[in-house]
């Protein structure tokens, strides 16, 4: 046997492993208890990267970008809201004209509603830019749950905002956001941006150190009751990375490997109320290209912070297909709610019944 079919063989007996690792599906009634598309007629060719927030009046508002196709000038970001069990048709709320004309096309954009302390206001992070090496950050915010929006303001130089996962509030009122940059292919770093006033002004990052090559981007966080942060983040691994901060994002340990398999795709990470972990991932290994391993969209439960975790429900599984970065929250009524792209023409919703996640 040659090295490279060893190296081939060791690479299908690893993922065998991790995948038995990731456990089965739960045994008893699905949790799935509703799943729509939430653009029946597809606004645009492609959609792509959402994200989803409970609004404090009641109902859901999701964002994604879309157009003829990613990196086309024409992408914009768009927006639906769910009330009353209906999503709205959905609308263009940022595109990437600047103002000398220019339009670049935008990405990955982030909700974050913020609380009555700190005034109520909904922000809408999104990215700006011919590539994710060239693009930069800029941010909207709406006063009326995203009925109208405020002009974009760009970023500082050297604040991305949060990458493509949700922000998290501290104790302190200090919003912590998980971001990353991607140089080139083999210069893939996380970091973690920190604002005190909503993005108005913004601390110094905290870069992690990735001293095994794990090659890290786009952290999601979950707040754990003794008051520490975990950032979950795709890696080129074959396997979801994890680091731990203790000091409020400040500072970061080494990121080490957790038991789930990944094929270097988006992932979202959540914290349920009573403590347990909820992950949303593709259980795949990398493939030749990027689109590969994207075929499955997996929940997995861990209720020991991480250190374990049992797959508990299958939302996809198509060979060949797309069905990638997934946005996660638990609504007031305790309801997990998941939106995420469908075969790159569609955005998908499905509300998840967490007592039937075993």
């Amino acid at each position: 046997m040659t090295a490279a079919a060893v190296c081939t063989s060791r690479r299908r007996l690893l993922g065998a492993a991790l995948a038995s690792m990731a456990g089965t599906r739960a045994w008893g009634a699905s949790p799935v208890v509703r799943g729509e598309f939430i653009d029946t007629q597809q606004t645009t060719p492609q959609v792509h990267a959402s994200t989803l927030v409970a609004l404090p009046g009641g109902g859901l508002l999701a964002a994604w970008f879309g157009g003829t196709a990613e990196r086309a000038p024409d992408v914009r970001i768009w927006c639906s809201r769910l009330e009353a069990g209906t999503w709205s048709p959905p609308r263009p709320v940022a595109d990437g004209r600047q103002p000398d004309g220019t339009c670049w096309p935008t990405w990955n954009p982030v909700l974050f509603q913020a609380g009555a302390a700190q005034g109520g206001q909904l922000l809408l992070f999104y990215k700006v830019g011919p590539s994710p090496q060239r693009w930069w950050g800029e941010l909207i915010t709406s006063d009326d749950g995203g009925g109208s929006w405020s002009s974009p303001r760009r970023l500082p130089e050297g604040v991305l905002g949060p990458i493509r996962s949700k922000p998290l509030l501290l104790a302190d009122g200090t919003l912590l956001c998980p971001s990353s940059t991607e140089d080139d292919e083999h210069h893939w770093r996380i970091h973690f941006e920190r604002t005190r006033d909503l993005g108005r002004s913004w601390l110094e990052n905290a870069p992690v150190a990735d001293p095994r090559g794990f090659m890290l981007i786009q952290p999601s966080l979950v707040l754990r009751p003794d008051g520490s942060v975990l950032a979950f983040a795709r890696s080129m691994a074959d396997r979801i990375a994890v680091t731990r901060s203790r000091d409020g994002g400040r500072s970061w340990s080494l990121p080490t490997l957790t038991s789930l398999p990944n094929p270097n795709a988006g992932i979202e990470a959540l914290g349920l109320r009573g403590g347990h972990l909820l992950m949303v991932f593709n259980p795949r290994e990398r493939g030749r290209d990027w689109w590969i391993g994207r075929d499955r969209l997996d929940v997995a439960l861990s209720t020991d912070g991480g250190q374990h975790w049992r797959t508990v429900a299958t939302l996809e599984d198509e060979p060949g297909q797309e069905f990638s970065y997934p946005a996660a929250i638990q609504a007031q009524d305790g309801s997990v709610h998941v939106t995420y792209t469908h075969k790159r023409s569609q955005i998908r919703h499905v509300q998840l019944d967490p007592r039937r996640l075993g």
